[in-house]
């Protein structure tokens, strides 16, 4: 039979149509039993088909459980997923997430976890294909959820370091929040992170040795030379911190690129350390301690202090 009349629909959602779809068309219900008898449409929801008898696609499924649920849009990971395109293949296999207005009584089908979200029409990109949330929203959401702060942390830095989306437009969709779990350790991550603490290990640097420590504050993302940054400037003293990330990064060009910032830092007689993840997440507090260590010997006369999580 000619699927023709239905090829906009189609073409539109991924091979993906509606019985309602097929009905406005001028087809009728026998013709549509005789598609899925022919197998040139397969159920994947009721009431909702593909057009080939394969293994569905990621956005296939996507589709299927937005217009299962409709009125409703991808959410959370999922809009995310989606945002990126057929290039992320992180969610394959994963629950598609939906958001739908908060007053809907719907039980979610297989394969598939509802978010009743209050003023949903606001959020939502609705001529998306698929509709979905927007970027900020969905960001906010996983990173409210996530498993420990780290993780939160990352979900929010990656995003901005990617130029997906900016601190302040975050700290907007944030403050559009009445409720939400860990809304202020949030909003205190994204203003840290518009003021130059763009990456998670810049961040823990921040909270996790300099702040709670009493060291001296630094400067953050100091242009040098040309279009070289420096992590994290003493400038008092003439001591750099370089936040060495390797374990999302390691190549022989990126370890030349930090020889060379190094070489040129001792050139204008500054020192340089480089501390990584372990010293930062794993031993914050003897971090700080050498950190304090070194100033001093470099001639701050400040006083560097114990905190709450220090060993005694």
């Amino acid at each position: 039979m000619d699927l023709s009349p239905v090829a906009h629909h189609l073409a539109l959602q991924s091979g993906v149509v509606t019985r309602a779809q097929l009905l406005r068309t001028g087809l009728a219900p026998h013709d549509v039993r005789r598609l899925l008898r022919r197998r040139e449409l397969v159920r994947l929801h009721p009431g909702v088909f593909v057009d080939h008898t394969g293994e569905p696609t990621w956005l296939q499924l996507a589709w299927g459980g937005v217009l299962l649920h409709w009125p409703a849009a991808l959410s959370h990971t999922s809009a995310l997923r989606g945002t990126d395109g057929p290039g992320r293949r992180s969610e394959d296999g994963a629950p598609i997430h939906l958001a739908v207005d908060r007053q809907r009584g719907l039980t979610a089908a297989p394969g598939i976890r509802l978010h009743r979200t209050v003023g949903l029409d606001g959020k939502v990109l609705w001529n998306a294909t698929p509709p979905r949330v927007r970027i900020e929203e969905a960001l906010i959401d996983v990173a409210a959820e996530a498993s420990h702060d780290f993780a939160a942390i990352s979900v929010l830095a990656d995003a901005v370091q990617a130029r997906r989306t900016t601190a302040a437009r975050l700290v907007v969709a944030l403050d559009g929040r009445a409720r939400l779990a860990r809304r202020q350790f949030l909003r205190a991550v994204l203003l840290d992170i518009d003021q130059g603490a763009g990456s998670v290990l810049e961040h823990g640097y921040l909270v996790r040795v300099e702040r709670p420590h009493a060291l001296p504050r630094a400067r953050r993302q100091a242009s040098a030379v040309g279009s070289i940054y420096r992590d994290v400037v003493y400038e008092q003293v003439g001591q750099i911190v370089e936040l060495d990330g390797r374990l999302f990064h390691d190549s022989a060009q990126r370890r030349n690129h930090d020889l060379d910032r190094d070489l040129d830092a001792a050139v204008a007689r500054l020192g340089t350390v480089r501390i990584g993840w372990g010293q930062v997440f794993g031993t914050p507090c003897r971090t700080a301690d050498r950190i304090g260590r070194l100033l001093r010997a470099r001639g701050w006369d400040g006083r560097y202090r114990s905190c709450a999580e220090c060993a005694d």
